[in-house]
């Protein structure tokens, strides 16, 4: 059970960091007119890919 609980939280904190860079890249989009830079999409990319991994995992 405890393991279980640890995934769930591991899965909540990548999320909170998810968010937290994709509305700072939002807000960067919208507000300053600037594109993101391609290695920061490619890291968010790579983030969502340790996420998927993560929920995947038994």
């Amino acid at each position: 059970m405890n393991d279980i609980r640890q995934k769930k939280e591991n899965v909540k904190m990548h999320l909170k960091n998810l968010r937290h860079d994709l509305k700072k890249m939002h807000l960067e989009v919208t507000e300053e007119l600037t594109l993101p830079c391609p290695d920061d999409v490619k890291e968010l990319m790579n983030k969502m890919d340790q996420l998927l991994k993560l929920i995947e995992s038994k």
